[in-house]
């Protein structure tokens, strides 16, 4: 009786035990506090690679419309003052001191209208100023300058084009986000040409270091005119090359009683 007793004594106590453990989980359960859960903060944003970074500001400078005012820097010569129009219909003007005939005259490069026109303005050495219409911006005539702001831009913005692009340090006196564009390795021959490039958020072009020289923002852009207005009378003619003219050779014959050459830009207008 007395086994019986205990046996009954001892299952008792260990289920009063199960049933105190179940009792204190159910509590525990009901009672606890759910630990909080890590807030989803979205982390800092990152910017894009240098080639998509250079894409938004090429593509925010094609719809920029404005007159700036831009200092070019070149080994061995003064500074010139390089004046960018760009119209709002589109149209736009790149003028640029001493660049044809070995940089003894100042030329004009101008889109307007549907046509492309290069205009000679008055220099010292060249008092005489007109534009003749280019049919195609051969490298003999090209000023190189206004492709910062015309078709290059379209290059930048393709991301198919063959183009190794990295973040590059500021160029001195400039402001913006300035990157170095180079020909990639898969490509024969670029679209564009290899240098530094620079730009402020809105697109605005800061500075740039290209083959022609280094050009540096100067104050601030101002408000575009509606369309362009070319700066001499439209006449026939021949562009202006770069390079300086040949020697002329000694006068015999009618060259002696004094005819003169034929200008390659004249004045007078065409009718």
């Amino acid at each position: 009786m007395r086994e019986r007793g205990a046996l009954r004594t001892a299952a008792a106590s260990a289920i009063a035990a199960v049933a105190a453990v179940m009792t204190a989980a159910v509590i525990t359960g009901c009672g606890s506090t759910p630990l909080p859960q890590a807030e989803q903060t979205p982390g800092p944003s990152v910017p894009g690679d240098p080639r998509t970074q250079l894409a938004a500001r090429a593509a925010a400078a094609k719809d920029l419309r404005h007159v700036a005012s831009y200092t070019l820097k070149t080994p061995d010569r003064p500074d010139r003052t390089v004046l960018v129009s760009l119209a709002k219909d589109g149209g736009w003007l790149v003028s640029v001191p001493g660049t044809a005939l070995g940089g003894t005259v100042d030329v004009a490069l101008a889109q307007t209208g549907g046509a492309l026109y290069q205009c000679a303005l008055p220099s010292p050495n060249r008092p005489e100023s007109g534009c003749v219409r280019v049919a195609k911006l051969t490298k003999a005539i090209d000023p190189k300058i206004q492709h910062l702001f015309t078709d290059w831009l379209e290059v930048f913005m393709d991301r198919r084009a063959a183009l190794a692009v990295t973040v590059a340090a500021t160029l001195p006196g400039v402001q913006g986000t300035c990157f170095s564009v180079d020909t990639s390795a898969v490509s024969v021959t670029s679209p564009v040409e290899a240098g530094i490039f620079c730009y402020a958020a809105d697109g605005t072009l800061t500075g740039a270091r290209i083959g022609a020289g280094t050009l540096v923002l100067v104050g601030t852009p101002t408000p575009a005119p509606p369309s362009i207005t070319l700066p001499a009378a439209v006449g026939a003619g021949q562009p202006l090359p770069n390079a300086s003219p040949s020697p002329s050779p000694s006068p015999t014959g009618s060259s002696a009683a004094g005819n003169p050459s034929r200008s390659v830009t004249p004045t007078t207008p065409a009718r």
